[in-house]
């Protein structure tokens, strides 16, 4: 297989641990691009470690993962921060600034030494920003920004990174329904476009209705990963949350409701 056929994403017997306890174990996918795909867990089952992982933040406890058939340790950093962007569950702003500037913050992998940002840059920030609706927040300092917006300034920042492989960590976090959707629609065009694209959730009914595939972790070493058709059951979502769930149906797909 050459690196042109290789998955954008894979690992091999990945093993995730924290304190001595294994929350994942053996794990083994492969994502091609053009796809989305949903982890879905309790709090504290590893989704923020896996994607850390998976990320080359962290080393794992066993395994490989590669990027495009390469092992991740062989890419050189600027070069994975081009291929590779990360959104964090959570972002801080030490130093005050636009939200312009906290967007332009994802062109620096693509920036050499003492670069200054070309209006180049500038129109990929200010395109960002409107794919998150926050064009004419540009001059805004951010510090003014609510938390949903704050959210959605880091979404920018992000997709002014380019990177076409995407791990996500609960990127709806703070966000009202409105731009839940909003955001969620906006990966999964990113993903027909042809990008890839792992994103933790914690709602079962909204990775099955934007996610190719879903990824279960149980927290105790023991994953599930297959379409999200045949892995987001009434059965599965009930025993990974530790309570009865019903799936209702409707004209735009399914979801899911505790009982």
């Amino acid at each position: 297989m050459t690196a042109a056929d290789a998955p954008a994403l894979s690992c091999r017997d990945l093993s995730v641990t924290v304190a001595g306890r294994e929350l994942v174990g053996a794990l083994t996918l492969a994502l091609p691009a053009g796809t989305t795909t949903c982890v879905l867990g309790c709090n504290g089952a590893g989704k923020t470690l896996t994607l850390h992982t998976l990320a080359g933040l962290r080393a794992p406890a066993r395994g490989t993962i590669q990027i495009d058939g390469i092992e991740i340790s062989q890419w050189p950093r600027r070069a994975l921060a081009r291929r590779l962007g990360l959104l964090p569950q959570d972002s801080e702003d030490p130093f005050p600034s636009t939200v312009i500037e906290t967007a332009l913050i994802g062109r620096h992998p693509h920036l050499g030494f003492w670069q200054w940002e070309s209006d180049v840059d500038r129109r990929i920030a200010s395109t960002a920003l409107a794919e998150v609706g926050l064009d004419t927040f540009a001059h805004r300092d951010i510090a003014t920004l609510s938390g949903g917006e704050r959210r959605r300034a880091a979404i920018a920042a992000m997709l002014t990174q380019n990177a076409s492989l995407l791990l996500l960590d609960e990127p709806i976090n703070h966000l009202d329904p409105h731009h839940q959707i909003d955001v969620l629609r906006l990966f999964q065009k990113r993903a027909h476009d042809g990008s890839t694209v792992l994103m933790s959730l914690h709602d079962a009914g909204l990775a099955a209705r934007f996610a190719d595939h879903a990824l279960l972790l149980f927290g105790n070493g023991e994953w599930t990963f297959g379409a999200t058709s045949e892995v987001l059951t009434e059965q599965s979502i009930s025993r990974l949350y530790g309570m009865p769930v019903r799936q209702l149906n409707w004209d735009a797909g399914r979801t899911f409701v505790a009982l």
